[in-house]
């Protein structure tokens, strides 16, 4: 049953994580571990960048300074 007061999962997934073809983060990925607190998993052709909602949006702010779309 939903509940009103209930974050939506959809929507706090995207909050908490980017989800990114893994050549995208070539020649950053150093700089992104040491900038912010993610937790990075590489799943096939896919990388995926796992933190709280504070942490990605910084680390969605710093990709897009260097080129990077995050939808």
């Amino acid at each position: 049953m939903y509940h009103p007061t209930m974050p939506d999962a959809a929507r706090l997934r995207d909050s908490t994580q980017i989800l990114l073809p893994q050549t995208a983060i070539d020649g950053i990925r150093d700089e992104l571990e040491r900038r912010f607190r993610l937790t990075i998993r590489c799943e096939d052709a896919q990388v995926r960048l796992i933190g709280s909602p504070t942490e990605i949006k910084d680390a969605s702010d710093f990709l897009a300074r260097n080129g990077i779309t995050v939808a």
